[in-house]
């Protein structure tokens, strides 16, 4: 008797150290694309199905006739559930056909005439297989509606679900509601993006591209610099009449005048000079014009960067 429960004990010490060396050295394939043995899914599977069973047996179903709770459920399914477990209509997508094992297909198989049971794995989720557990962000309440609206699910055409949805809240469960990704898109009611450049990049390139516009104004030449400059032109123009303004001073030296002829003899003499005066100041303001042209200019913009502009 001792020397059999020594070989028992023996054999399981060799099975449990051949099995952690079969996981530790990887041999056990992983890849959801690997399906498992059929006794290891058979087994699996088992323990799945025990496993709910006894934890959903005391759940108490309410009237899953409610037409209130049917309508919340159709919603929350139309923008949670569609892209594995399908709607009528509805082809197989890239989520139903990618994840292992295979989600059901609820518009086939509905609850299973176990109502209790898919409270509990919508509620509690199931581990490894993709399945979340959607009680962590919506109540009892929400989640009997998605029960509901699955007992009534394997009845409706898609014209039906269609309009059953239309008539929802849609996705709404009372707070805690997301974004995900888009599983209407995938089935023709929003448009369907290309995997090499989504419709959002797209606008994002577009936005890039406005704001690479926007620099390149910014460093040419900017309206605001334009009328910098000229008023700058306006200035000097300005300034330039102020100093050549001969006519005036012609008319001041007319108005001088006198019948005398001495005067005459003295403005005759000064106006050489006058002449030479307004030669001199004449060419001071072409060399400064000269000077405003050929030196670059330069303004300070709102970001308090110097830029340099040549003429």
């Amino acid at each position: 008797m001792k020397k059999t429960i020594k070989t028992l004990v023996a054999a399981s010490v060799a099975a449990s150290v051949a099995v952690v060396g079969v996981a530790y050295f990887g041999l056990v394939n992983v890849g959801a694309d690997d399906p498992h043995f059929p006794a290891v899914h058979a087994f699996l599977s088992m323990t799945r199905d025990r496993s709910i069973e006894v934890r959903s047996k005391d759940i108490q179903v309410p009237n899953l006739d409610d037409q209130a709770l049917i309508k919340a459920g159709a919603g929350n399914y139309n923008s949670m559930c569609i892209g594995c477990h399908l709607a009528p209509g509805v082809a197989d997508t890239e989520l139903s056909q990618a994840l292992y094992p295979a989600p059901p297909n609820l518009t086939k198989v509905g609850i299973d005439s176990n109502p209790a049971a898919a409270f509990w794995v919508i509620k509690h989720g199931i581990k490894a297989t993709g399945m979340p557990a959607w009680g962590k962000s919506m109540g009892d309440e929400y989640l009997w509606g998605m029960v509901a609206f699955l007992d009534k699910l394997p009845k409706l055409n898609a014209q039906q679900y269609q309009a059953l949805v239309a008539s929802s809240s849609g996705h709404a469960h009372g707070g805690g509601e997301t974004q995900m990704h888009d599983h209407e898109g995938q089935h023709g009611s929003a448009k369907a993006h290309p995997h090499g450049e989504p419709e959002v990049a797209a606008d994002h390139h577009a936005a890039q591209s406005a704001m690479a516009n926007g620099g390149a104004d910014h460093h040419g030449e900017p309206e605001a610099a334009t009328d910098h400059h000229v008023a700058d032109s306006a200035m000097a123009n300005e300034e330039v009449g102020h100093h050549g303004d001969s006519s005036d001073g012609a008319d001041h030296h007319a108005s001088g005048k006198t019948d005398s002829g001495s005067d005459e003899d003295h403005h005759a003499a000064d106006s050489p000079k006058a002449e030479g005066g307004a030669g001199h100041h004449e060419a001071e303001h072409a060399q400064q014009e000269q000077a405003a042209i050929a030196a670059p200019k330069t303004h300070t913009h709102a970001d308090g960067e110097q830029h340099l502009h040549n003429n």
